[in-house]
């Protein structure tokens, strides 16, 4: 378990399971979220002997084929500055007014200035980090076997390097598309009805009308239904700026007060329905600029490429008693069309990562590269987050 312990905990064989639905690989199935929490992450599957099986004797051209990925939800990673080593949280919760005590003098008597208020103070804490490993091992005799010259050699190797690189990039993207997955379940069982919007459901409320999800893409639906989506957007956006106590956790009795600038709001918006909107709606629309949706990013699928528009988890969020809660059940919803959030309410940050080399086995032939990460992944419901479903 990775939620708040001040341990490092090994979570390689979480990383390998939530890697492969995020590849493809395997179909989606629930996780608890407390396994990554404060760590998740990703692995991809590894393949035969790299001398014997991998690769055939030197022909008369090799393509080395590798290209460098660039990795999504780049603005959810902070750095260590922010989020480093053991973190606690201050918030002070807002006090109420008084009576102005000049306007109540009598007289004979005074008034005591030095009358205390004490500071209503809430803190929170944040623990844990994770760890694991990923292993390169290079034959000397590959030169020998399967290549030409010197240089062909070094393409090889390069490529592996390249391999490498992209692998520690989408470790970091798949743990941080779990990360983002996790605190979408944990709105959605924490049931906050500021908190889930259900955008069919207020629609229908607002029109009088009473559509499905079939019914809102049928041709005269959608680009009404998508203009006022875009509207309630931006009416929940604007929202976020105001200072109120409705889009997040209140702990412990502190009730916190919060604000989020338009600059530290992220928005996630479900790939396809950005496609939709820009080909079937905004061609048909006299001012598109009014109904776009400013997402920071459109996510192609939430965890499994296969069925993208799902997410099933057992999410694991701070309670109302500031403990640590993990959800009785998963939540298990197909319907996920965003989420706009502050940029503290979740994110990771890379503790330390580095790779060691050893000298060649001499017997062997051999040497191998180590790839060392120790990783943190949080999130902290009592900020500002809001997410939309497709129902």
């Amino acid at each position: 378990m990775a939620s708040n312990a001040m341990t490092i905990e090994q979570i390689s064989t979480v990383l390998n399971t939530i890697m492969g639905q995020a590849t493809g690989i395997s179909g989606i199935g629930n996780y608890a979220a407390n396994s990554f929490v404060t760590i998740g992450q990703t692995a991809l599957l590894t393949g035969y002997d790299p001398i014997m099986k991998a690769i055939s004797q030197t022909l008369s051209q090799t393509i080395f084929s590798t290209r460098n990925y660039s990795p999504h939800f780049p603005r959810i990673r902070k750095n260590t500055q922010q989020y480093g080593n053991m973190v606690r949280k201050l918030r002070v919760a807002d006090w109420d007014a008084q009576n102005n005590a000049s306007y109540e003098l009598s007289d004979g008597e005074s008034v005591d200035m030095y009358q205390v208020k004490l500071n209503n103070v809430l803190q929170t804490n944040f623990y844990g980090q994770v760890t694991w490993e990923r292993q390169l091992t290079t034959f000397r005799n590959q030169l020998d076997t399967a290549f030409q010259n010197a240089g062909e050699f070094g393409s090889f190797y390069s490529m592996l390097l390249t391999k490498a690189n992209n692998q520690i990039k989408q470790t970091d993207e798949t743990l941080a598309r779990a990360l983002v997955a996790d605190g979408i379940a944990a709105l959605i069982d924490e049931n906050n009805g500021f908190r889930v919007v259900k955008l069919i459901t207020a629609y229908n409320q607002d029109t009088g009308l009473s559509l499905t999800r079939e019914d809102v893409y049928k041709p005269d639906n959608f680009p009404t239904f998508m203009a006022w989506v875009a509207a309630r957007i931006e009416r929940i956006k604007r929202m976020l700026t105001e200072r109120v106590s409705i889009h997040h956790t209140n702990v412990t009795g502190k009730t916190i007060v919060n604000h989020t600038p338009y600059e530290n709001q992220q928005m996630y918006i479900y790939a396809p329905i950005e496609f939709d909107l820009n080909m079937r709606a905004l061609s048909v629309l006299f001012n598109d600029e009014k109904v776009k949706l400013g997402h920071n990013e459109i996510v192609s699928y939430w965890q499994d490429p296969q069925d993208p528009q799902r997410i099933n988890m057992t999410p694991v969020y701070m309670g109302t008693d500031g403990t640590v809660k993990t959800a009785s059940a998963a939540v298990n919803n197909t319907n996920v069309f965003g989420i706009i959030f502050d940029d503290d309410f979740l994110g990771y940050t890379v503790m330390n990562e580095h790779q060691n080399t050893t000298p060649m086995n001499s017997r062997g032939e051999y040497w191998n590269t180590f790839y060392k990460y120790v990783h943190r992944y949080w999130m902290d419901n009592a900020e500002n987050a809001v997410v939309l479903l497709l129902e």
